[in-house]
């Protein structure tokens, strides 16, 4: 564990990527004669001076990485991203403070979608496009951590989503950086699906750039302040709705799909309970909306499929103001914010499968009572819960609503009120973006936060996207055990 040579040469690779990708918003910047282009050029050249440093500095041959190894590098590697992500933010002309400017970057790059920022509009192209880089850059991080690393690091239930060596998917690609790079292929073909849609049905090109990153990554960040309700389009909110839900569904069962398994998609647990229960928040969201707001059934339903779609994939875009939608409609709507998409996706929340299983326990437990000395086994897409696999998924649990909990008192006795102290603790922890309330809402946005509150919502932003348990094996004295 004392060997930091292989991570730190791991984080100055992805630095040097980082430093790859802060070009990009440099050459908008440029273009359009805009003066953020030079600090975009420095802080590119400062990112990779160091990531080269050290990549080089320590450099080993046979680079092995060991567990304990693999949970330091999954932390410091989203905190050193977003650490170097929010300098743009604090020298362009956006000028934040260092708070605002690493909560804004650590909401990109954990697909959060929660801003600090007022004034989206007036924004420069460059910082506009590093917004949204950050939340795709973060989109495929997630992928790649969650049937990559995660699985193998027994968190929270992930290791069901271990390609297992009688898996007939792990015999087409017995290689673990092969399946990587076709999931970085999917996803790249993804987001050009979805800007030539949005470009097609009246979108320029920028807007369909910024909207199509964000919404593959399911991270919500837009370049306007009234988010989808600038563009008024029943068209272009139908597209995104399509590309929000396959950005929540598994990329692992795409790949299945593409090499030939035309079923694995209807046949994936997961995926049936998603749609199923997205249909049905919808249509009950949908009758209460025509009898709370009296509006018409088609315009209630373009309501509800778009926000209640935005909210359950973690994307964060709004459509309209839902909290002038009742008391009923806003309790659904905090709800499903913990409820988020299936393991292996771009979105955050609880996931599909933790419920699956956790009901399918509960049931199982109903059957010992009535049959005590019957046998039961529990079964998820064919492969067997172990005892080990279900305790981790009530531990996952358990913690989940506890540090939810313990976020939304500290924001509290900050002097938040209490609307927005426990919506943007569900926001932040489920990696959502908007709140519920007048301060946080659809039409608000997280500035006037506490200062030590933004601190804190960006913790719980990463404790969330990181599964928690990657975080909280730190504290632990074995862990630092030789």
């Amino acid at each position: 564990m004392r060997d930091f040579r292989p991570i730190l040469n791991i984080l100055g690779l992805l630095l040097c990527i980082e430093s790859i990708a802060l070009l990009i918003p440099m050459i908008f910047d440029y273009i359009n004669n805009n003066e953020d282009w030079k600090q975009f050029f420095f802080i590119s050249c400062l990112t990779f001076f160091i990531g080269l440093v050290l990549y080089v500095g320590f450099k080993k041959e046979k680079m092995k990485i060991n567990l304990r190894q693999a949970f330091l590098l999954t932390i410091l590697s989203w905190l050193i991203i977003a650490l170097f992500g929010s300098l743009p933010f604090i020298y362009s002309s956006s000028s934040l403070n260092f708070t605002n400017a690493f909560f804004e970057s650590v909401s990109g790059i954990t697909t959060t979608g929660s801003t600090v920022i007022s004034n989206l509009d007036s924004l420069s192209e460059g910082i506009l496009i590093w917004r949204s880089l950050l939340q795709w850059f973060g989109g495929i991080g997630i992928i790649v951590l969650a049937v990559a690393i995660l699985p193998t690091l027994q968190i929270g239930g992930m290791q069901l989503l271990h390609m297992e060596h009688d898996d007939p998917y792990e015999k087409t690609l017995p290689r673990i950086n092969k399946f990587i790079f076709e999931i970085i292929i999917l996803y790249f073909g993804l987001t050009i699906l979805c800007l030539f849609s949005y470009y097609f049905f009246g979108m320029n090109g920028f807007d369909s750039l910024i909207h199509a990153m964000t919404t593959i990554s399911t991270g919500g960040f837009s370049n306007k302040s009234l988010s989808f309700a600038h563009f008024d389009s029943h068209t272009l909110e139908n597209i995104s709705i399509i590309f929000m839900i396959l950005g929540s569904l598994p990329f692992v069962v795409f790949i299945k799909f593409i090499h030939g398994q035309k079923t694995s998609i209807f046949k994936d647990d997961q995926i049936r309970l998603f749609i199923f229960l997205l249909i049905s928040i919808v249509f009950i969201s949908l009758f209460w909306l025509k009898h709370y707001l009296n509006i018409e059934w088609s315009y209630a339903l373009r309501l509800t499929t778009f926000n209640i779609t935005s909210i359950l994939t973690g994307t964060g875009y709004t459509s309209a103001n839902y909290n002038h939608w009742g008391g009923f409609g806003l309790i659904v709507i905090l709800m499903v914010m913990f409820v988020g998409g299936c393991a292996g996706s771009t979105t955050g929340g609880i996931k599909i499968f933790r419920f699956q299983i956790l009901f399918r326990g509960v049931r199982l437990q109903i059957k010992k009572l009535t049959q005590p000395h019957a046998v039961f086994l529990m079964k998820f897409n064919k492969k067997t819960v172990t005892e080990n696999t279900y305790t981790s998924i009530i531990s996952f649990f358990f913690i989940y609503v506890l540090l939810f909990i313990l976020s939304s008192v500290i924001l509290s006795f900050l002097g938040t009120d209490f609307l927005t102290a426990l919506s943007a603790s569900a926001s932040a922890i489920s990696n959502v973006g908007p709140g519920i309330g007048e301060v946080i809402g659809p039409n608000g946005n997280y500035e006037s936060i506490n200062e030590i509150g933004k601190w804190i919502l960006a913790l719980t932003m990463l404790v969330g996207r990181l599964e928690i348990f990657t975080i909280l094996v730190l504290f632990s004295k074995n862990f630092w055990k030789k």
